[in-house]
């Protein structure tokens, strides 16, 4: 199976699920759910034999293929994987289906094409898989603008009140920074023999102001993506509006592709430039990490609380990518992953919650675990594994990026602990406002509150809950997965691991010796 074209496979197949998606018969839309959710169990098993057909201490990049496309610009079609791009890709397999399960009544509810919901969704995959498979620098390009047509549809056709402002704002933000990228892209084109090619631009010299300048073209666009502070604001309007399945998707995965490609692409294409701005990008990270949190707190939405909290989130993975250690580094791609699961199961559940109370303010609610237990215990899981309770998969990730930036900026991580202590406060504070407390009278008299967890829900969140927690006590095949990977990408950028501090000793005879301080 290994010349098998798994990522061209993953890549396309969800478009061609799209597509006869969206073509069959109008009249029958459970034909719709049933073959999405079985074409997406199919991408999962793929994506599951391509993981295990990865050797993780074999070469870097594996899965490598090259298909002619623009001669005449030297671009060409190719895709490879290495460890960071593979959790990635197992990420996105593993949300799709269960988003594509979660959501299988929110089209009906819009009154609207059940048929093109789904097929957006399939869309989005296709569009998810290429823009991390993608080796050309214009192939990347291309994926991460395309991917912003599926969700726009999905926030402006499905979402909620302010859907048609929430998605403007998201696809404004996300083509104005991928503007700057296509010129960086240009320019990189100019400056690299017009090539774009990521295996012949990584060994490419250049001036030290024209990487500067080519830096802040894709750091831009990908700082918008993630997003970093204080490029953040679409985030909370875009994941309030749009259907709990998508907004699982937009926060899960699509905003990966903005740390992704700075270890990709910064790293590798700009390492001087990297380094240089490496404090500007710890400092927005850890202004994230306190801001975003401080404003979830104040959030009486359930959706924008979530929301919030992942810009918190992602300066955490900021400060992991940035502080230039193997450890950090290893923590940030796990926390990419990690964050996914967590989060995305966080708001499949508040999804659960807005769909039975028919409103996401959080006054709406009170003592509703009385009337849902089930829910109420599975709510209270997400939501420990939100702020990195031990034993959850997120705790791994975040002790690795306090740890590792520790060992190279001691003052940033210690500012940067608080934001956990910010998060127990907001999370428990949440948990405690909608499910605890004195039962609000409207609750019992509301039909959504008349049974707990479906059949359905059931088998939506079981897998998140499970893999939360598997990844909390035993992350050693995901790490030992992306440690080659993230050790060679520090190798890109020109940084190591710091060397122990060493003292001198007394050896008996006179002299001294040094020893290392760890011993």
């Amino acid at each position: 199976m290994s010349n098998f074209p798994f990522l061209s496979v993953l890549t396309v197949a969800p478009a061609v699920g799209a597509l006869v998606v969206a073509l069959l018969p109008r009249n029958n839309p459970r034909l719709a759910k049933v073959v999405s959710l079985v074409w997406s169990l199919a991408l999962l098993v793929l994506t599951a034999i391509m993981c295990v057909t990865f050797k993780a201490n074999g070469a870097r990049f594996q899965f490598r293929e090259s298909y002619p496309w623009i001669p005449a610009w030297g671009i060409r079609l190719t895709v490879q994987a290495d460890g960071i791009a593979l959790v990635m890709l197992g990420l996105v397999a593993v949300l799709v289906p269960i988003v594509i399960a979660a959501s299988w009544n929110d089209a009906d509810r819009t009154k609207r094409s059940v048929h093109n919901y789904f097929a957006l969704l399939l869309a989005l995959d296709a569009t998810m898989v290429g823009v991390f498979a993608a080796a050309d620098v214009f192939l990347f390009y291309v994926f991460f603008e395309v991917m912003l047509i599926p969700m726009y549809f999905l926030i402006g056709s499905f979402g909620g009140a302010r859907r048609q402002y929430a998605a403007v704002k998201f696809f404004l933000y996300s083509l104005f920074g991928g503007l700057f990228m296509l010129a960086a892209v240009i320019g990189l084109w100019v400056v690299g023999g017009h090539t774009l090619d990521w295996n012949s631009l990584s060994h490419l010299s250049m001036s030290t102001t024209t990487g500067r300048w080519l830096f802040l073209g894709f750091f831009l666009a990908f700082a918008i993506k993630a997003p970093f502070f204080p490029f953040h604001t679409w985030l909370p309007d875009a994941g309030g509006a749009a259907p709990a399945g998508a907004a699982a998707l937009l926060v899960g995965v699509l905003d990966k592709v903005g740390t992704y490609g700075i270890l990709r692409f910064c790293f590798s294409l700009f390492p001087e430039a990297t380094r240089f701005f490496a404090p500007l990008a710890l400092a927005l990270s850890v202004i994230g990490i306190i801001y975003g949190a401080l404003l979830a707190v104040g959030q009486n939405d359930l959706k924008r609380l979530v929301a919030y909290t992942s810009i918190a989130h992602f300066g955490f993975i900021g400060i992991g990518i940035f502080a230039f250690t193997s450890q950090a580094g290893t923590g940030a791609v796990l926390y990419m992953l990690n964050h996914g699961l967590s989060t995305g199961a966080l708001f499949l559940i508040v999804g659960m919650l807005v769909q039975r109370r028919g409103s996401a303010n959080i006054r709406d609610f009170g003592g509703a675990a009385k009337l849902v237990p089930m829910l109420a215990g599975v709510f209270l899981i997400a939501g420990l594994s939100s702020l990195a309770l031990p034993g959850t998969s997120p705790f791994v990730s975040e002790f690795l990026v306090l740890l590792g930036t520790f060992s190279t900026h001691k003052a940033l991580a210690i500012v940067a602990t608080s934001g956990v202590i910010l998060a127990a406060g907001y999370i428990l504070w949440m948990y405690q406002r909608t499910m605890q407390g004195n039962l609000n009278p409207e609750l019992s008299t509301s039909a959504g509150f008349k049974h707990d967890l479906t059949g359905r829900e059931k088998w939506v969140v079981a897998p998140l809950i499970a893999l939360i927690f598997i990844l909390g006590v035993y992350p050693k095949p995901v790490i030992d997965v992306i440690s080659p990977a993230v050790a060679a990408t520090m190798h890109d950028v020109g940084k190591s691991d710091p060397v122990p501090a060493t003292r001198a000793v007394d050896n008996g005879s006179g002299g001294s010796s040094a020893v290392g301080d760890n011993k």
